[in-house]
């Protein structure tokens, strides 16, 4: 009957510990005003341009060979990576990410075709919040606070942590592969109820 989609829930959580609305007046992307959530000042605001992404972006994590879980990111405008459990989206609990690590963030960005027209898309972007260990984009760290575009099959790392982050449209994945990624990540938010706002890639302590 009444039952909601896990991700609905994790969608609700999301939303019910909404950030401030954001005064674009004000310039730099790592703000100094006193954003706070759940107690923590957050070290980030999202840019005018934010967007919620059309397609079905997914983010495979791996810990060597193996495929550790799988991230939907369709369903934010942006994904908070770090070790700050109370604001981060996706928690990274190697002990050389910093708590507020990096953002994946979706801007609608006017793009030029072939023929010379202006098209808007939305593009993910990934931003380092000046870390102390750095955000590497295909094993090259990227500057601080700068917004980096990603493209697919771009791999991102964190710190000296050893998982990997490949990012991929789920569009071009075949059909029977998305269903049961789709089935692993509905198990998988059930199980997390009870820190349903967060989106844990580290099994137990087992924190490499």
């Amino acid at each position: 009957g009444d039952q909601k989609h896990p991700a609905e829930r994790l969608k609700e959580a999301i939303n019910a510990k909404e950030k401030p609305k954001v005064n674009y007046e004000k310039s730099g992307i790592l703000t100094a005003e006193t954003n706070t959530v759940n107690g923590v000042v957050v070290q980030y605001t999202e840019p005018p341009d934010s967007a919620k992404p059309t397609k079905n972006w997914r983010l495979y994590v791996f810990k060597g060979d193996e495929l550790v879980r799988t991230l939907h990111l369709h369903r934010q405008n942006s994904f908070m990576f770090g070790r700050e459990r109370k604001i981060v989206d996706i928690a990274t609990d190697h002990p050389s990410c910093s708590k507020q690590h990096a953002v994946l963030q979706f801007r609608r960005i006017s793009k030029q075709n072939n023929n010379g027209e202006s098209k808007a898309e939305i593009i993910p972007y990934v931003i380092d919040l000046n870390s102390t260990n750095g955000t590497f984009v295909n094993g090259n760290r990227i500057d601080g606070s700068r917004f980096v575009e990603l493209f697919e099959k771009d791999m991102l790392t964190f710190g000296t942590s050893t998982r990997q982050y490949v990012l991929l449209n789920a569009s071009n994945l075949p059909e029977n592969e998305n269903e049961t990624k789709n089935n692993n990540e509905n198990e998988e938010l059930e199980q997390e109820e009870d820190e349903v706002h967060i989106i844990d890639v580290n099994n137990n302590n087992n924190n490499n």
